[in-house]
């Protein structure tokens, strides 16, 4: 490991289907990649993702499958979605097909969907050069970036005490990733890059439910991702003898793991005036970061690298909604502390500034995160009944999340220390309607996720030992919005009653 200055670690956590806050994400530059794994259907989703104080009948068993109690018919259901980046960066296509139900005492269901991604057209055509080790990674620099495709699987079963008033469920998610969507953004002057890995979700879920509108729950999960990213670059060389310029393959194989365990409370009760409710939620997150890519970020820093890391990250909010005459109002409001703790090792003895090594296996930069986030969502609906068996609604939703986050460095080569500040607010306007009939159900959603940049500011680097050789890093300078993409998300589901 090089013992060049790390100036800002870049991690992203990347959970199998909706988490709805169970998995916290760590990002500290605003890639979106959430859209991606947004598989399932959902009503509340549409009203910009309110959730504490009111119930998804579509994806609550999804999240908890302790929840699936509340399945009441056998159904069918398929979901397709699309979503895209805007200026070519990017799109995905993505089909689920599922089944949820309960026989007496028992509920369960299982999903399956198929995937296309496309990574961008900056990728284009190549002159044909040597690359070895390109076919045996799937890399071809001569051909235009083919889609990439990842599939999903979810099972989910469980069981209710009707004396008790408790159900428990568990349910697994798998995801074999052969791409990863904005991936491309975190490595500049790629050729290609090649995503390769999977990614488990195990969730265990108990509900307990009293009185009219009462309800505590509690979530345990484990998520494990595990991803091979194979970055092809064409580095410019120089033939003396030829006196002309070529390309010479180089690939690098970045690995990125990261283990998490959490663990969620909800209480949801009513509110003492008609059709008033209250929601509460508390989630911890544990995570483990044993390996971090090596990134190269345009116009924030040009090598970003990091080994390993740990993190604790907690939420806590309240959310209240109002239900009456068909129309439905909610609010949520969630707050997200978040620590991290991550370094580089030195691959072999290394010198400092001072005059003293460090062994191999030492440290050699350390930086720690502190971020301070925030989630806010609003949401409505209307429906309009004809009878009871076909009814039409319309829903529309705004959430926001503001991302805050200090770093403090220290870098023990050059003995030198850093800091930094950097924020944004991601803006999701949502909308959605829907149509009952007697046979069926259709759903449509949308969504449009945009960046404000708040800040980006570097301090003053100090020497903070004597002797330390005066070597002092300029602080961080540029663009931190990646462009500012936005990403348009629809989806159209249909669900069928079998029985």
């Amino acid at each position: 490991m090089s013992p060049r200055p790390l100036l800002v670690a870049v991690f992203l956590v990347v959970g199998v289907g909706p988490a709805s806050g169970q998995v916290i994400p760590i990002r500290t530059v605003p890639v979106f990649q959430s859209q991606q794994f947004d598989l399932f259907p959902s009503l509340t989703m549409a009203m910009g993702g309110v959730s504490l104080a009111l119930q998804d009948s579509l994806l609550d068993p999804i999240t908890n499958p302790a929840k699936g109690v509340r399945i009441g018919s056998t159904r069918l259901f398929a979901a397709p979605g699309l979503y895209r980046v805007e200026e070519r960066a990017g799109s995905g296509r993505t089909l689920p097909l599922g089944v949820l139900g309960r026989s007496g005492t028992w509920f369960g269901g299982l999903a399956l969907a198929v995937q296309g991604l496309a990574l961008g057209e900056r990728f284009g055509f190549e002159r044909a050069i040597a690359c070895p080790g390109c076919a045996d990674r799937g890399l071809d620099p001569s051909r235009p970036d083919r889609a990439h495709e990842n599939r999903y699987v979810f099972a989910m079963v469980g069981k209710v005490f009707p004396g008790a008033g408790i159900s428990v469920g568990g349910s697994v998610s798998w995801a074999g990733l052969n791409g990863i969507q904005s991936v491309d953004q975190l490595y500049a002057g790629a050729a290609r890059i090649k995503p390769d890995g999977d990614a488990v979700d195990f969730r265990v879920g108990a509900l307990k439910a009293w009185g009219e509108g009462h309800s505590a729950s509690a979530l345990l999960v484990h998520n494990r991702f595990g991803v091979t990213q194979s970055v092809l670059y064409l580095d410019p060389i120089w033939d003396p003898g030829t006196q002309t310029q070529s390309q010479r393959a180089r690939i690098e194989d970045n690995v990125e793991r990261s283990r998490t365990w959490g663990l969620q409370l909800e209480y949801v009760h009513p509110l003492g005036a008609p059709g008033w409710r209250m929601g509460w939620i508390a989630t911890t997150n544990l995570k483990s970061h044993p390996e971090i890519p090596t990134y190269r970020i345009p116009d924030v820093v040009q090598s970003i690298w990091g080994d390993p890391g740990n993190s604790e990250a907690f939420n806590v909010g309240v959310g209240i909604a109002r239900m009456r005459g068909g129309s439905t109002l909610g609010a949520d409001l969630i707050y997200e502390p978040i620590w991290s703790h991550t370094w580089a090792d030195a691959g072999r003895p290394t010198e400092t500034a001072q005059g003293t090594t460090i062994p191999p296996g030492g440290k050699t930069v350390e930086n720690w995160f502190r971020f301070s986030n925030a989630v806010v969502r609003l949401g409505f609906s209307q429906e309009f009944s004809y009878d009871e068996s076909k009814a039409m609604a319309i829903r529309l939703g705004l959430s926001a999340h503001s991302i805050n986050y200090s770093m403090s460095q220290k870098d023990h080569v050059q003995a030198t220390d850093r800091a930094l500040r950097a924020g944004w607010v991601e803006w999701t306007p949502t909308w959605g309607f829907s149509f009952r009939f007697p046979g069926w159900e259709l759903q449509y959603r949308g969504s449009v996720m945009g960046t404000e940049i708040l800040k980006i500011r570097g301090d003053d680097v100090t020497v903070t030992e004597p002797g330390g050789g005066g070597n002092i890093l300029a602080p961080i300078t540029g663009s931190l919005n990646l462009n500012g993409l936005r990403v348009t998300t629809h989806q159209f589901s249909v669900s069928v009653p079998i029985r």
